[in-house]
């Protein structure tokens, strides 16, 4: 059976959290750790290519994305789906507009639909403003990301910077009077030039609305929630009779590793911090002996995983994040923890046999998969809306495998996750 949606994820928590929308609405889904060099093998219905393209120059995203594109055609695939963050994490001048124009024109089409809420995850879009948590975005932490601060709530005007396309805006008032009415607005932006149109959605009732509307476009732009009403286009062609979110349990060794700096994970890392060991990693300190500190870790972890999960974590304030920058550099600060958590997880399951691995922060993951030559996910349940375990493809042995958004998750995440994995 060859696949019916192709996705391509401009990072790697970002595609795991669109698979699971896709899983949890009945699609069976894998994803793919960067563009495979050979055909799909298994049967599934999604396929999700994960890039790490977010913060990479504009070029260097558009062709690592068209790549992805033509290895999805190759495959089948009929419709195509263009993933970023729910909280549209991008600079002023990319990547989600750049990546959007080379996907329409090399898939030949003249419109598409952008819409990042992701209401399970409190992210609404309403008369085209983005709200994360019940507050503007620009006040909602993320004007605070080390790598893509969002100072501007208003997606229209972010994404007009970005393109050259005229951006317009399908409202909540519209969305409100049902697929005939969406539809017609889509047509009325065609007529008047608008190539991409932000969409409102303030529930999941906004989203298969919108998914309906969509059917025939062969490219959508979007977080992960639009995702929850796609597979409902295509329902009498999936197979019911299988458990898409099935996995064969696998035990071992749990550890925890975070890079992300978010709110949310910030409270995550303080409620996991009294129920399991943990050590942080600065990244001054990684400057100053980078050795020392990731041995330090390794012979800390070491010392504890016996006993259940241990936490490694880089995670820091906002303030803290910003001496770190100010000392070394927006980019070497990043890479000196990217650098030590990709080596810290190799060593974790080559030499200490951690089997089972939770990972916060986009970053974090992509150095971590990278490490750890994971060549693809299959995708089970979700521990929390957009955060589902995972086993790995590619790997010498099976390992379990979660990679979190830095956003995501309720606060006793990284506790209770071990108890929901198979």
């Amino acid at each position: 059976m060859r696949p019916i949606l192709g996705c391509i994820a401009d990072d790697f928590t970002g595609a795991t959290d669109l698979a699971s929308q896709l899983v949890s609405a009945g699609m069976r889904t894998l994803q793919t750790i960067g563009i495979p060099q050979a055909p799909l093998e298994a049967g599934v219905d999604a396929v999700v290519v994960a890039l790490k393209s977010r913060t990479i120059p504009a070029r260097e995203a558009i062709e690592q994305s068209i790549q992805a594109l033509d290895w999805l055609r190759e495959q089948g695939c009929e419709q195509f789906y263009f993933k970023y963050c729910s909280t549209f994490d991008s600079t002023p001048a990319g990547n989600i507009g750049p990546v959007t124009e080379a996907l329409m024109e090399a898939l030949g089409t003249d419109f598409t639909v952008a819409c990042p809420a992701l209401p399970a995850n409190r992210r609404s879009v309403f008369n085209g403003y983005l709200f994360a948590n019940g507050v503007p975005l620009n006040e909602s932490g993320m004007q605070d990301h080390p790598l893509t601060p969002m100072t501007d709530a208003n997606l229209v005007r972010v994404l007009n910077a970005q393109t050259t396309r005229n951006v317009g805006l399908i409202d909540y008032a519209t969305l409100r009077q049902g697929d005939a009415a969406v539809t017609a607005r889509i047509d009325a932006l065609k007529a008047d030039g608008i190539g991409i149109a932000i969409c409102d959605a303030i529930d999941n009732d906004d989203l298969f609305m919108l998914a309906r509307a969509c059917r025939d476009l062969p490219l959508v732009t979007a977080g992960s929630g639009l995702a929850l009403g796609l597979p409902a286009n295509v329902a009498e062609r999936l197979d019911h009779t299988q458990d898409a979110a099935r996995l064969e349990p696998i035990a071992g060794r749990e550890a925890v590793l975070s890079g992300s700096c978010s709110r949310a994970t910030l409270a995550q890392i303080e409620h996991a911090r009294q129920h399991m060991p943990s050590v942080h990693l600065d990244a001054q300190a990684l400057d100053d002996d980078y050795q020392g500190v990731v041995d330090a870790a390794l012979e800390y972890a070491e010392g504890n995983l016996d006993a259940g999960p241990v936490l490694i974590y880089a995670s820091a304030s906002p303030e803290e994040v910003r001496r770190a920058q100010q000392r070394l550099g927006v980019q070497q600060a990043g890479e000196l923890v990217e650098r030590a958590m990709a080596e810290i997880a190799a060593e974790l399951v080559g030499r200490l046999g951690v089997r089972r691995l939770l990972v916060a922060g986009g970053e974090t993951s992509g150095a971590v998969v990278t490490a750890l030559d994971v060549q693809g996910l299959r995708i089970g349940e979700s521990i929390d809306p957009g955060v589902p375990w995972t086993t790995t493809l590619g790997t010498e042995e099976p390992l379990a495998l979660a990679l979190k958004s830095g956003n995501f998750g309720a606060p006793d995440f990284m506790t209770k996750a071990w108890k929901l994995m198979p």
